[in-house]
């Protein structure tokens, strides 16, 4: 079953630590198989509020989300991207194909 890592962030200062981790996170991504989703495109929101840049990566399964988000390889970039920016990241397991609404029902 697919899952997410999924952040969104606010007041991100562009400059020399976010390129290199633009530059180094696809990197980080392949082994695990995580791809991006979404990475900063303007919501359109029609309910409520939203503020921030919106990410999401799409990894085979849970575990291998957190294995990436623990990795050596990312917990090294991590750093250019907190120094400068503000924000949550979560880690969530998606739905299987074909799921239904009321399948959370069946307890």
């Amino acid at each position: 079953m697919p899952a997410f890592a999924i952040a969104n962030l606010h007041d991100v200062r562009m400059g020399a630590d976010i390129v290199a981790y633009l530059e180094n996170i696809d990197a980080t991504l392949a082994p695990f198989g995580g791809r991006f989703r979404i990475h900063g495109a303007p919501p359109d929101v029609v309910e409520g509020t939203f503020s921030g840049d919106l990410i999401m990566l799409e990894f085979p399964d849970i575990e291998t989300a957190r294995a990436w988000y623990r990795s050596e390889a990312y917990q090294a970039i991590q750093p250019l991207r907190t120094r400068n920016s503000a924000g949550s990241v979560i880690l969530v397991e998606g739905v299987p194909e074909g799921h239904r609404a009321t399948d959370i029902l069946k307890g």
